[in-house]
């Protein structure tokens, strides 16, 4: 893993709100909501690397998101056991919430 991801009980909630108030980053999320891994350049092949890198960073810091290592790639994936733990309900609320916008 990467070193900057915070502990479970240092996940903070004005963290995370702040993170997945982001369309991108609650897009990212969405994506990574199937359960698995996913490499950094196949979320979002449509956005810049550049500014892909800095969304990564925030999701990360605030504790969404796992950042692995594996090869020349790094591999993203959900925190949703930390997530659900932390803040019981809240990302399927946020989930089901940003479904809707979608759809309408």
């Amino acid at each position: 893993m990467i070193a900057a991801h915070p502990e479970r009980e240092q996940i903070q909630l004005t963290n995370v709100l702040t993170a997945l108030g982001n369309p991108l980053r609650l897009r990212v999320v969405r994506i990574l909501a199937d359960g698995g891994e996913h490499t950094c350049g196949s979320v979002l092949p449509d956005v810049a690397k550049s500014n892909l890198t800095h969304h990564w960073r925030v999701l990360r810091d605030a504790g969404v998101i796992w950042q692995r290592p594996s090869g020349r790639e790094l591999l993203l994936s959900l925190r949703r056991e930390d997530l659900d733990a932390r803040f019981p309900g809240l990302l399927d609320i946020l989930l089901a919430a940003a479904d809707r916008e979608t759809t309408v």
